[in-house]
């Protein structure tokens, strides 16, 4: 079985090529993206794989059995398009399977929900598409707010707009160990899962980076038109409206759904406590 991940060079892709390499044969999973060359370093092959060319992905899909498919950054409309190039080139390459790195939140009344809207329009193409197929929905990545400790000290705290919200947090490794299980396992076909770990709220988040970095941040709430605000400042108006719209889903009970992964990896996600612990070891 040859498998093809997307976006390879990416922190996700990388990591689920990693991996995917650890249940299956290096020669048996390619690489595919738009430079080839800033993935040189996975150890594998590596083909051109960029979105907006769909002729050259049907020609770098061939031999290709699974596929999966890893969300574009771009504008949500041309995301559809490019999305759509790659499962035609999949399915006219003779690619049996495809799984999709989809997303949770808000599907309206946010500045996010377009972006939503635009995966669940792929998760339908991909599902009417003959092809088999596993949806992840992945959480929001917990480490941007590892990376991002130094502004919260700076800050002198957590500022944002999610107010008493669960969110449900995931890291790269803990969706690349899910993914490469819904790519070389067959019982996850047809199967849509919400991936994240325990929910939590920005107070327990807090306490996590405290416990982690010896910090003292303290949570504390904001509007959603003082948090647009601030972000656009810092931002710029597309991606702090972006985030905004994130942290506004949290607020609204949007990203608090049941989790999945036990089902698509086999194992439980790996605990809060674990992980700040590990982040705290390497601090």
């Amino acid at each position: 079985m040859k498998i093809a991940i997307t976006a390879a060079s990416g922190h996700l892709g990388s990591e689920v090529v990693k991996a995917t390499i650890a249940l299956l044969k290096k020669e048996d999973v390619i690489g595919l993206a738009r430079t080839p060359d800033k993935a040189k370093h996975l150890g594998i092959e590596v083909r051109l794989g960029d979105y907006n060319d769909k002729r050259g992905l049907e020609k770098s899909l061939q031999s290709v059995d699974t596929l999966l498919l890893i969300s574009g950054m771009d504008a949500p409309d041309k995301r559809i398009v490019q999305h759509r190039n790659v499962i035609q080139a999949a399915k006219h390459a003779g690619v049996k399977k495809i799984v999709y790195t989809s997303i949770q939140g808000a599907e309206e009344n946010t500045a996010f929900s377009p972006v939503v809207q635009s995966n669940r329009q792929t998760e339908m193409d991909i599902t009417s598409s003959g092809m088999d197929w596993v949806i992840g929905r992945n959480g929001i990545y917990i480490e941007p707010d590892i990376e991002y400790i130094e502004s919260y000290k700076k800050a002198g705290g957590i500022f944002n707009c999610a107010g008493n919200g669960r969110c449900g947090y995931t890291s790269r490794a803990e969706l690349a160990y899910a993914y490469a299980k819904m790519l070389t396992e067959d019982k996850h076909n047809a199967q849509t899962y919400n991936l994240h770990g325990q929910a939590l709220t920005q107070y327990q988040l807090a306490e996590y980076l405290n416990r982690a970095f010896g910090a003292q941040l303290a949570y504390t709430p904001v509007t959603v038109e003082e948090y647009r605000a601030d972000r656009i400042a810092e931002l710029g108006e597309f991606i702090g409206e972006v985030i905004t719209g994130i942290y506004q889903g949290i607020r609204e009970g949007k990203q608090d759904n049941p989790s999945h992964y036990f089902a698509a990896a086999g194992r439980e996600h790996e605990s809060w406590q674990s992980y700040f612990a590990r982040v705290k070891a390497n601090a």
